[in-house]
């Protein structure tokens, strides 16, 4: 069982490898929109977890993420070899591909954030206009003791 630090490290190095393998090895035009995001290894270096997310092509056209998932698993193969020449380790780890959630989860805090904005200015809105229900001074005023000696 290696180190969780000698763990990290591969880790990051196999996130730098398969991302640059992507860019200049791979040829498949389904994964000209992927980013590698993370890179998680087993305590015993012989599997690795490789986090990645598409990127839609405008703002309107959801990603392919289907199509990214089935190039990924078809250049699996070549990507282990990338990453077996150049970390140099004695067993290669098996490469497994999965699509990172954390971009959904920004976009639905964001939504979140916008709609709790939203509410804050209707409810500023509401309040500018707003008076006091009762006297406009709600406290008594202080006693005067000279006046209770009378």
């Amino acid at each position: 069982m290696a180190d969780p630090p000698r763990a990290r490290k591969l880790a990051k190095r196999i996130a730098k490898i398969v991302a640059s393998g992507l860019e200049h090895e791979v040829k498949d035009p389904r994964l000209t929109m992927v980013t590698i995001t993370d890179a998680k290894v087993t305590g015993d270096l012989r599997d690795a977890t490789v986090y990645y997310t598409v990127l839609g092509e405008t703002v309107d056209t959801p990603p392919d993420t289907a199509g990214a998932a089935a190039a990924l698993a078809s250049a699996t193969g070549v990507l282990r070899s990338l990453v077996g020449r150049a970390t140099g380790v004695r067993f290669t780890p098996t490469l497994t591909f999965r699509c990172d959630d954390i971009p959904d989860g920004v976009r639905r805090i964001d939504e979140l954030l916008a709609k709790a904005h939203e509410v804050d200015a209707k409810v500023a809105r509401i309040a500018a206009d707003a008076s006091p229900a009762g006297e406009p001074d709600p406290y008594r005023p202080p006693r005067d003791i000279a006046a209770d000696d009378d």
